[in-house]
């Protein structure tokens, strides 16, 4: 088996998890240590600030907006610990990019200077739709 057929194999698995005929809650969970973990406690509201910045970092593939202003972040929780939780959505379950994204939203948040762990779920409930728009979201797309 070549290295080209295990990534196959892995991208296949994500991907079959991902469809909302899984379930709906928490069909798809990473949880890791992150790189940075605090010496001592933290400022959970500084982390929790820190978190979003790199959210908006992101950009959604289909829509040329961060992911955080498209309302697909639905939860952040951060704490003195350290302890990162993030629950998102997608703007549809059949986003060929899924693995990806989720992927990119969890390495992400780990490089935080003060991550102990990071714990990113993607959940389908309840759906996205265009009411999780935030204000600057809506000026961009010119649905204001």
């Amino acid at each position: 088996m070549t290295s080209h057929d295990v990534f196959e194999r892995r991208r296949l698995k994500v991907l079959n998890v991902m469809g909302p005929t899984q379930g709906a809650t928490s069909d798809y969970v990473l949880e890791d240590p992150g790189h940075h973990p605090p010496a001592e406690t933290v400022n959970a509201h500084a982390l929790r600030e820190a978190a979003i910045a790199t959210l908006r970092t992101i950009k959604d593939p289909e829509i040329p907006l961060n992911i955080y202003d498209l309302g697909l972040i639905y939860s952040l929780e951060t704490d003195e610990a350290g302890r990162v939780n993030v629950a998102m959505t997608l703007t549809s379950p059949g986003c060929p990019v899924a693995g990806v994204l989720v992927q990119q939203v969890h390495d992400s948040l780990r490089r935080l200077s003060g991550t102990a762990t990071v714990r990113t779920a993607l959940i389908w409930e309840p759906a996205w739709s265009k009411d999780r728009l935030s204000e600057a979201a809506r000026l961009a797309l010119d649905l204001l």
